[in-house]
């Protein structure tokens, strides 16, 4: 039985818990117009990301858009495995993996280097001169940057002027009609566009390090390339290995507003991705199951990607997002 003592008493254990619960909301209350905002944004990525997961399921029926999804009929894996069975299959990865590998191995160093030397500048003026023009490409569209290629790329554009006064090329080359130069144009024009802007992470994180390693790493001799190499480069070794564990995870993403631009009929064996593949038989074939089928193998695909990534680089420099 409980004495007059025990029932006086309040549980011990509860004591810290209703201190700790007091002091959250006196927090909460003080931080009020903050948490709304993060609410906002909770409520909107539940609204826009977690609601419409629920139409995965068309993937695994044969939906028809004038009746509701629950009336569709279940049709199993059958839009799984017609998509296996494409003969678009071989050219829509081979375009997809091929570009997007080339964006990683060409494109996601750069950003780095330009960092790097960015980052040794002295002149501000200057730096800041970089820096703007650098970063203008990336607030333009690709409707807009699309328009500017063609115009650039075509057979009385400026390029072939330029190569024809520079003697390079003996006549006019229509490169968007030519698939072999159509990789070559989305990696370019995609390091062209974004390498400004890739680069602010890395200059945030540049901006972190300590002065006091420039000063030894001075002291013991070190030039400014060796600096960038020793002290730099491992600084910020957290920041790319999180970055490229990201990008590893995104190869199946393969721009789909940048293809969509630059992609016609006449290069279209080598332009023909995922996205864009999704796109035409989704919409304007109308076969949203199979579309569904084949946006879902692809983020399946990513994820595993995105786990590897992380295991690997965890394993080889204990950095990983979780």
């Amino acid at each position: 039985m409980k004495t007059e003592t025990d029932i006086a008493t309040p549980n011990h254990k509860s004591v810290p818990f209703r201190k700790s619960a007091s002091r959250l909301l006196r927090i909460a209350y003080a931080q009020r117009y903050l948490q709304v905002m993060a609410l906002l944004g909770v409520a909107w990525m539940i609204i826009f990301h977690y609601v419409p997961m629920y139409g995965i399921i068309i993937a695994f029926k044969d939906f028809n858009i004038v009746k509701p999804i629950s009336a569709a009929p279940w049709a199993g894996l059958e839009h799984f495995k017609a998509f296996l069975d494409d003969d678009n299959l071989a050219s829509v990865i081979k375009n997809t993996v091929g570009m997007s590998v080339l964006k990683l191995v060409i494109g996601f160093p750069l950003p780095i280097v330009f960092a790097l030397f960015l980052n040794e500048l002295r002149s501000i003026r200057f730096k800041k001169l970089v820096q703007t023009i650098s970063y203008l490409p990336h607030f333009l569209s690709w409707v807009i940057l699309g328009g500017i290629l063609a115009t650039w790329l075509a057979d009385v554009g400026l390029i072939n002027k330029l190569l024809l006064a520079l003697h390079i090329i003996q006549e006019p080359i229509s490169y968007l009609a030519e698939p072999s130069y159509f990789w070559s144009i989305i990696v370019t024009s995609d390091i062209w566009k974004e390498l400004g802007w890739s680069s602010i992470i890395y200059l945030a994180a540049m901006a972190g390090v300590s002065p006091e390693m420039y000063e030894a790493a001075t002291i013991d001799g070190a030039g400014r390339f060796q600096k960038m190499f020793y002290v730099t480069l491992p600084s910020i070794k957290g920041t790319i290995t999180i970055l490229f564990i990201l990008s590893v995870s995104g190869i199946l993403n393969s721009n789909f507003d940048q293809i969509l631009v630059l992609k016609n009929q006449l290069n279209a064996s080598a332009s023909n991705v995922i996205d864009v593949y999704v796109y035409e038989v989704g919409l304007r074939q109308s076969r949203f199951s199979y579309a569904t089928a084949v946006g879902l193998i692809k983020s399946l695909i990513s994820l595993i990607l995105l786990l590897s990534a992380n295991f690997i680089t965890k394993r080889l420099n204990n950095t990983s997002l979780f």
